[in-house]
């Protein structure tokens, strides 16, 4: 089972209710079940592993849990359990630190919705093994507050190619898409900058995608994290 959570108190998708149908769809296709929820109760009560294989932050956005979540959740991935985050999850619990190092980079800004391009890194994990060197999409283009690659554990699998877009701003290499583990339990975390629009849940590429990445985390996939790039 795989919660999936779209709980928002500052700017919210529009996409969000297209994006849980899409995952429940993905879910049949690719045996896991869905549980959504907007709920902060549902981080509170005990049994977090036993309930979910993964929890998934679907443009999240604000502060989301209460500090018994915060503290359940926190608990829940250091024993091993699975995070996915998707786009505005970087938009998430900015006054929880250990939210901003668990994800290992924060929302800084974006410039207009438009196409582009990301460089893919790794193509061995389940989020990216199905993707050419290069994919071409639309999306807000998220610049963030620092580098991801500042925590040692994180492992970037695709770039945005600032030359394919307007207005870039964090200049050369700019992580997109990254995995690493966390705590004493090695729980996966698995973070993607795309998904802003409910247009990219019919992007077979992107479905496939959320899909190999939530698997991932869920440990229903195979794709060490490896070595940092």
């Amino acid at each position: 089972m795989i919660l999936v959570y779209s709980r928002t108190t500052a700017y919210r998708h529009a996409s969000i209710p297209y994006a849980v149908a899409t995952l429940r769809d993905l879910g049949g296709a690719h045996g896991f079940e869905v549980a959504a929820s907007e709920d902060p109760a549902v981080f509170e009560r005990a049994g977090l592993a036993d309930r979910y294989t993964a929890v998934v932050f679907l443009s999240t956005s604000g502060d989301v849990l209460t500090p018994e979540g915060r503290a359940r959740l926190a608990a829940y991935v250091d024993g091993g359990g699975g995070f996915v985050g998707v786009h505005a999850a970087a938009c998430t619990e900015d006054d929880w630190p250990y939210y901003g190092a668990l994800l290992a980079a924060r929302f800084d800004r974006h410039p207009a919705y438009q196409p582009g391009r990301l460089r893919v890194a790794d193509r061995t994990h389940p989020a990216t093994r199905h993707l050419g060197d290069s994919w071409e999409f639309t999306d807000e283009w998220y610049d963030f507050r620092t580098d991801p690659r500042t925590d040692p554990a994180v492992r970037v699998l695709a770039y945005a190619d600032e030359s394919s877009y307007d207005d870039a701003r964090m200049g050369g290499d700019h992580p997109l898409i990254w995995c690493r583990e966390q705590g004493e339990g090695r729980g996966r975390v698995f973070y993607t900058g795309l998904g802003h629009d409910a247009s990219a849940y019919d992007d077979p590429d992107f479905r496939a995608h959320l899909a190999g990445g939530i698997r991932w985390a869920a440990r229903a996939a195979e794709g060490d994290v490896g070595s940092p790039v």
